[in-house]
């Protein structure tokens, strides 16, 4: 190799693999940690689905996301809260986490196969004949009320063990100056998980192919959780047992980690929704940071049961809805990845505002043409016939696209050009910002689409019903997005200066400071 080519390799060495030899012994362990965690999530996130959408049918997610997720992360804040002033941050992580290893070690042997005899038959048949048909899915929260709780604690792992446990762990650990060579590489590591746990779920969930035939679909899919939730619990207890070695061996190397060293972060202020409110109405540009993420969360909410609908149709039994779905996490995985990179290329190229209206204009595209074909679907039924696939097939497949485009696009452009737009606030401004934008857009963003869709479905009955509600609701949605990406957009060029799209690399740069 000659003299020149080294430094360009060096270069792209240190691109590919931000990491010092001496620093594989903390940052390994964390991207294992990482990966586990997320190969986890997609399990519980693919299997709730299944559970749900063919028992209680996807008119529940509406009324399980508003009542059930909320409330169960509100109650285990509170808890958690309680027990960080009485534990050790160790014992705390494996309190945390202990609850759900058990409840999803029970699932498959004990709760699952005595499903029906755990179900309020009596009781909900009761209320089904004394309420109208849009209660259906508020009734089958109480009748199959064990898919509800594995439901609420697969979205809280997410939240509790992903985004609380584990970013905390590692802010705690980590020097901003490794956070921002190493960060990259764990979400890149939670995007190969996927490309893991899809093929996965996949070749457990097509264990029915061969048992033999005449099996119940019962039968056939109990065999599949077993392997699935079994899965889930051996990479627990790999993620404690690697929480517990870095307890060990990392904290107590000076050369890793030096307690002084790590800058604690300034503790937010706690604002109440009430000043929250008035927070974001007295700061424009704040308001507009608060209107993306709560626009993200209606849009994709509501775009998502109707398609999760249609996938409940299109597959008979729990496996083949499974096989689906593991499917549909390998190719999200596989398209993240690949648009990470490109979403990075197109930041530093092409500027602020025009990165972060790609993320509406892709939902704005893809929803028309999945609520397109939604609406008119009896119309095109010849013309499915004549390329060999029924209605509810196109649609399974074009609401796929839809979720792949808008996931990959709200990590690798949306994700980072929101943080970006906090960089050129004051200090008490970003402080102050993110709090409001927590209190109120995060709790919009993830219950202002089930509200809609769950007061709908109380008025109309079922999703085929609100489709069109729904349609117009996603459409408004993301307009209002693009118009405040508009106005973000001219509000950032002024405060950082940012030139047009042809804005260097280096213009860019402070993003990532």
């Amino acid at each position: 190799m000659s003299q020149g080519a080294q430094p360009e390799f060096g270069k792209l060495r240190s691109f590919l693999w931000p990491v010092h030899t001496y620093e594989l012994k903390k940052i390994l362990p964390m991207f294992l940690m990482f990966f586990f965690i997320s190969f986890n999530y997609t399990i519980l996130r693919d299997t709730k689905d299944v559970l749900v959408v063919k028992n209680m049918g996807a008119e529940a997610i509406p009324f399980l996301k508003l009542f059930g997720t909320t409330t169960g992360a509100i109650l285990f804040m509170i808890i958690y809260a309680k027990l960080s002033n009485k534990l050790s941050k160790e014992a705390l992580f494996y309190t945390a986490i202990a609850p759900f290893l058990v409840f999803f070690a029970l699932f498959p042997t004990l709760i699952y196969p005595n499903r029906e005899a755990l179900q309020p038959i009596a009781f909900t048949n009761m209320l089904q004949a004394s309420l109208p048909e849009g209660f259906t899915g508020l009734i089958g929260c109480i009748r199959y009320w064990h898919y509800a709780v594995f439901y609420v604690l697969a979205e809280l792992w997410g939240s509790a063990v992903l985004s609380l446990l584990f970013w905390g762990f590692a802010n705690e650990i980590m020097k901003v100056t490794e956070a921002k060579r190493v960060y990259t590489l764990l979400g890149i590591g939670a995007n190969i998980a996927l490309l893991c746990s899809g093929p996965y779920i996949m070749f457990v969930s097509n264990i029915r192919k061969s048992l033999p035939e005449g099996t119940p679909n019962s039968v056939a899919w109990q065999i599949s959780l077993n392997y699935l939730l079994g899965m889930f619990i051996l990479s627990g207890i790999c993620i404690i047992a690697i929480y517990w070695w870095m307890n060990r061996n990392v904290l107590t190397d000076p050369t890793l980690y030096t307690p002084g060293e790590v800058k604690q972060k300034k503790s937010k202020p706690k604002l109440s929704l009430k000043d929250s409110f008035m927070y974001l109405v007295q700061s424009k540009y704040v308001l507009c940071i608060a209107m993306l993420v709560i626009a993200y969360g209606m849009s994709i909410n509501m775009v998502e049961v109707t398609w999760k609908s249609s996938v409940g149709k299109q597959f008979e039994s729990e496996n083949d809805m499974s096989t689906f779905m593991g499917l549909f996490s390998t190719l999200t995985g596989a398209f993240t990845i690949v648009m990470m990179f490109v979403g990075g290329y197109i930041i530093r190229t092409r500027g602020w505002g025009f990165a972060a209206m790609i993320t509406p204009a892709v939902l704005l595209i893809t929803s028309a043409a999945f609520f397109a074909f939604i609406l008119f679907r009896d119309n095109l039924e010849v013309w499915a016939a004549t390329i060999g696939f029924s209605t509810t097939m196109l649609a399974v497949m074009i609401g796929m696209a839809q979720n792949i485009a808008s996931k990959s696009t709200k990590y690798s452009l949306f994700d980072p050009t929101k943080e970006m737009s906090y960089i050129p606030l004051d200090q008490e401004a970003k402080v102050k910002g993110k709090a409001a934008i927590d209190v109120v857009g995060a709790r919009l963003g993830k219950s202002g689409g089930s509200m809609i869709q769950a007061f709908l479905l109380l008025i109309l009955g079922n999703i085929a019903s609100i489709a069109p509600y729904i349609a117009a609701a996603v459409l408004v949605t993301i307009i209002c997005w693009m118009f405040a990406v508009r106005s973000l957009s001219k509000q950032f060029v002024e405060l950082t200066g940012e030139s047009a799209p042809t804005s260097k690399p280096s213009e860019t740069a402070p993003a990532k400071a």
